[in-house]
């Protein structure tokens, strides 16, 4: 892994990490693309980098979360099922989903399809998006911490289960988003933590492994700074759908590409 591929993979984890097309997805296809292997240390990689992209959101909402105690409790409600799903499933995850690129792929367009069928409900006027952040209860907070859990498998999209969620529940789409922003900072910053204590000897390997590390921190931050602020903006005049076709469309010609 050199500097180029550091660079590549920290431009896709920070642009994608907050949109619903899971950043996941396309770290472990670039990857593929550019024809790294997946060692330890890449795995850690892009687990890792997702910590950059959390950055962001601390600096764009850090401020707002610190002062309203009652929406920190409503986020680490909602992180309490993720993490025990991950902790649960954290070798399954790895030495399965991680490994089947042909899995995470069809779990791609099966969300994508999902998509696609709650922005038809909305449309026909079955679910009803009224509410805003402040209106969140705790229940709520709960129910949405376990559609977040689903996203402990690759391709679903930890971004795309929180705001599907908060759809089916009744909040605005880019106040759906701006939880998801929020809540993935004790969620990504753990999972990350996680992962770098499970695989500290290769993270430390060299002082090599450790700059390309710091490195993609780096690039995954600036790179979600221009995915947050689009995302927010695009969602108050914008539904899902285009999301939808986009994995559908892209997970069927990888499904082709495979076979072939």
């Amino acid at each position: 892994m050199n500097i180029i591929h550091v660079i590549i993979l920290g431009i896709v984890e920070g642009i994608t990490e907050f949109l619903p097309i899971s950043s996941t997805f396309h770290l472990i296809w670039t990857s593929r693309l550019l024809s790294l292997p997946q060692s330890d240390f890449v795995k850690l990689f892009q687990v890792v980098i997702q910590a950059g992209a959390i950055g962001a959101v601390i600096l764009l909402y850090g401020k707002e979360v610190l002062t309203n105690f009652s929406l920190m409790k409503k986020l680490i409600i909602s992180f309490i099922p993720t993490a025990v799903v991950g902790l649960v499933l954290y070798e399954l995850i790895k030495e399965v989903f991680f490994e089947s690129i042909i899995a995470t792929t069809i779990v791609f367009i099966i969300v994508g399809i999902l998509f696609i069928i709650i922005e038809r409900l909305i449309t026909s006027g079955r679910i009803s998006m009224k509410l805003d952040v402040s209106k969140l209860t705790y229940k709520d907070a709960i129910l949405i911490g376990v559609f977040q859990a689903l996203a402990v498998v690759p391709g679903v999209s930890r971004a795309g289960a929180v705001l599907v969620g908060m759809m089916i529940l009744g909040y605005r789409r880019d106040e759906s988003a701006k939880y998801s922003f929020i809540l993935s900072i004790p969620t990504i910053l753990a999972a990350s933590a996680f992962d770098l204590i499970q695989m500290r000897e290769v993270a430390f390997a060299s002082a090599s492994s450790s700059v390309l590390l710091l490195f993609g921190l780096v690039v995954s931050f600036i790179g979600a700074l221009v995915g947050v602020r689009w995302l927010i903006g695009y969602l108050q005049k914008h539904s899902l759908e285009l999301f939808g076709w986009y994995r559908v469309a892209v997970g069927i010609i990888l499904l082709a590409a495979l076979v072939a």
